[in-house]
């Protein structure tokens, strides 16, 4: 069975880091996509970034030049580094991985963004 666990969020002050991990576990070739997608209240999910097993990355304008995706293929992992975190800027962030038949989510991880 294929799964995806999240790890790294926590709380951070506005303007601070976090680096955010997503680790394949049950997958024996590295997805053709891995990505993030985020969920804040009372809101809908959306795309914060996506990266290729070639490594081709794209990014919501919102986010360009303060966050950036990497994956090390050999692990089936994919990271989100975070900075210049905006205040109230607080929501689950999800990883989601495609390919081989497998379209994929983790159970989330809480990053919260506050003084």
């Amino acid at each position: 069975q294929v799964q995806l666990v999240e790890s790294g969020g926590g709380l951070v002050q506005p303007g601070g880091s976090l680096r955010l991990s997503c680790a394949a576990s049950g997958s024996a070739f590295p997805f053709s996509a891995m990505g993030w997608h985020r969920q804040a209240p009372g809101k809908r999910r959306e795309l914060v970034a996506s990266i290729s097993n070639g490594g081709l990355t794209n990014y919501r304008d919102s986010v360009k030049g303060r966050f950036t995706i990497s994956r090390d293929n050999n692990k089936n992992t994919v990271f989100l580094q975070m900075n210049s975190l905006k205040p109230k800027k607080t929501a689950v962030y999800f990883c989601n991985a495609v390919g081989g038949g497998y379209d994929i989510w983790g159970q989330g991880t809480q990053v919260t963004v506050s003084s």
